[in-house]
């Protein structure tokens, strides 16, 4: 009888598939529902954790029990459901590792959804931990690593991890726990420190992105639940619209959160890098690391958590030089290895599908290495493995960045120019355009309520049309010119105000005869403009992210931004170009541009309109260093 309503549910979940995302999909869907319930069988637990606490945790066990089996853990706050009799249409990071046999294993975090306890944003690390209420991330990944082992007779003792976003925090954090029968983890997305991932970027506030997934995900849980909070109604397609009329951040709260949202109010408090802030970080406790192979995973055009993947791998590869770590960046927005085909962003197509190569021959052949310990399938994987935009090839590196690479230095110049010259005496010694708060830069020209994730690709024409983005290019390209690692854009600035965000956009600009691509036809690319990387950085942080201190009017100041890594062929026939400017709306909420102690407390009379200047002399010149591969 229970079978029987497994496979009804698996119809009407079919038919609404097939209503909402179309045929293809909902016969793939058909497929994994249907080889989920032949295959595996589901069960409950209230797993205990050392202070007490219980988490909720489905398993999903082959029916086969004529071997054992790795298991696989995934620890998430957006719930491990659905519960009860209901049964994921798919299991595990791709449905490649679904039909290897594994046992999958998801689990609400502590305080979400169907757990116990408290919940606690980016849970604080404790490194030196005393007592059984000494509890992090670590001690909960190591006790429900340990009950797994022992309590799940058909597991051959060797477990793996993946996430991606929030889940992947609690893979990295789950390292940290060094259990033993912890064999392999791969952190994808992951968050690594929210005053440079998702909510910040360089102190900068993304505001759509904060404010639409707090007004969700950060309502109140008076007690284990298995129902989503309600998703906030903008009552407007337009965000670019809903957020100017809500004007400065303090509304966000007296208008809309009426203070049901605490952790808006905890980031409100701390508009600084101070120890709320730094205890959220993860990256200094990854260290000491024993006996777990890593795979960070991320894309090259994730718009949440770009930063978080390229610092993880940096800080494991630093602090433990002997252990396996490796770095996965391909051509894919935010979890899009294992949601998309990976084949194009918006406008933009990378010549094919590449997901599943990934998922087949990079993820699965990792954890079957480290899990299955299978001799007939050994696996050599490099340390990075790189999709390079510009060209649409796979490479393979032995170090990240390569160590074949030469830095160099593109300089702007007057006229709107750009080189790897050095500017020369008796030029215009700066480039200067109005900032005004009330009419802010937008950052695409897409209608939407949230950060797009095409944004990273979009066509930046719209921006260099406007007075007040500075565009700088270089002449035609005569010869590919490739740059693989992290860019620094070194900026000698001033302005009337007393504060201002600077914006830097690096651009590949097409030909004028450049083809439309295959998926869409109707588009022209002649003279596109693909944005390629793209930063922001709150300028009353540059000499300090816990002590910010306002500008100086019309005093030239120092103001460098990291512009995160790429690996990106900007090919002959191209031009390199560059754009600055001082909003970025609403993807950042608006600098009022007059220094105020908290951005989110400021007044509506506090947003000014001021003039800044980008300086390209031979004293103050402003330029990017590069790694040229």
């Amino acid at each position: 009888m229970r079978q029987n309503t497994l496979y009804l549910r698996a119809f009407f979940l079919l038919l609404a598939v097939w209503l909402y995302a179309g045929e293809a999909l909902a016969q793939r869907v058909n497929q994994d529902s249907l080889f989920i319930l032949e295959n595996y069988t589901k069960q409950e637990y209230q797993v205990p954790m050392r202070d007490g606490k219980k988490l909720y945790t489905v398993v999903y066990s082959p029916k086969d029990q004529s071997k054992k089996y790795p298991i696989m853990l995934n620890r998430t706050p957006y719930s491990a459901g659905p519960y009860k009799e209901g049964y994921k249409t798919s299991l595990g990071p791709s449905t490649t590792m679904m039909r290897d046999g594994y046992i999958f294993v998801y689990q609400d975090v502590r305080g979400a959804y169907m757990s116990e306890g408290t919940f606690v944003n980016m849970t604080p690390h404790v490194p030196n931990k005393k007592g059984k209420k000494a509890i992090d991330e670590s001690t909960d990944t190591y006790d429900t690593v340990e009950w797994l082992t022992k309590n799940l007779k058909n597991s051959n003792k060797r477990v793996g991890q993946w996430g991606i976003s929030y889940p992947g925090f609690y893979a990295a954090a789950g390292l940290m726990s060094n259990h033993p029968a912890l064999k392999a983890v791969s952190p994808q997305a992951p968050i690594a420190d929210w005053f440079w991932d998702d909510f910040h970027h360089n102190g900068a506030f993304f505001l759509p992105h904060a404010f639409n997934f707090l007004a969700s995900f950060g309502l109140p849980r008076p007690e284990p639940t298995p129902n989503r909070n309600p998703r906030f109604d903008h009552g407007t397609p337009d965000g670019y619209e809903f957020f100017m009329r809500m004007g400065s951040l303090k509304n966000a709260n007296e208008v809309y959160y009426k203070d049901k949202v605490a952790f808006w109010n905890e980031m409100a408090a701390h508009p600084n890098y101070d120890k709320f802030w730094q205890d959220r970080n993860i990256l200094p406790h990854l260290k000491n690391l024993k006996g777990t192979a890593v795979m960070t995973v991320g894309g090259w055009y994730d718009a949440e958590d770009l930063y978080g993947p390229l610092k993880i791998y940096q800080h494991i590869e630093k602090n433990n030089p002997k252990l396996t770590n490796m770095l996965v960046m391909g051509p894919w927005v935010h979890g899009g290895w294992a949601r998309g085909d990976g084949s194009s962003i918006g406008n933009v197509h990378f010549g094919q599908a590449h997901s599943p190569w990934y998922q087949q021959d990079v993820e699965a052949k990792f954890f079957t290495h480290y899990l299955k310990n299978d001799a007939n399938n050994p696996v050599k994987l490099p340390e990075a493995i790189m999709f390079e935009g510009g060209t649409n090839q796979w490479r393979e590196f032995e170090t990240w960045p390569p160590k074949a690479v030469q830095e160099k230095t593109l300089y702007l110049h007057a006229n709107g120019k750009m080189s790897f010259e050095a500017p020369e005496a008796g030029t215009v010694e700066a480039s200067e355009y109005i900032s005004d708060p009330a009419k802010p830069v937008p950052f695409t020209e897409a209608v939407a309520t949230g950060m797009t994730r095409e944004y990273m690709t979009d066509d930046q024409r719209f921006a260099s049309r406007r007075p007040d983005v500075l565009t700088f290019q270089t002449d035609v390209l005569t010869e590919d010119i490739t740059l693989a690692g992290e860019i620094l854009a070194q900026l000698k600035v001033a302005t009337t105000g007393t504060d201002a965000d600077w914006v830097v956009k690096l651009i590949d600009v097409y030909p004028d005869d450049h083809q439309a691509y295959t998926h869409q036809q109707n588009k022209p690319m002649g003279g596109y403009q693909q944005m390629v990387r793209s930063e922001v950085f709150r300028g009353r942080f540059r000499n300090s992210f816990e002590k910010p201190e306002p500008f100086v009017p019309n005093q030239v100041a120092a103001v460098n931004v990291e512009l995160q890594d790429v690996l990106y062929t900007f090919k002959k026939g191209h031009r390199i170009m560059v754009q600055i400017q001082s909003t970025w709306f609403p993807l950042v909420d608006r600098n009022p541009q007059k220094y105020v102690d908290n951005i989110f407390e400021a007044n509506e009379e506090d947003f000014i309109k001021a003039t800044h200047k980008v300086y390209h002399s031979p004293q103050q010149p402003t330029s990017l260093k590069v790694k040229v591969l």
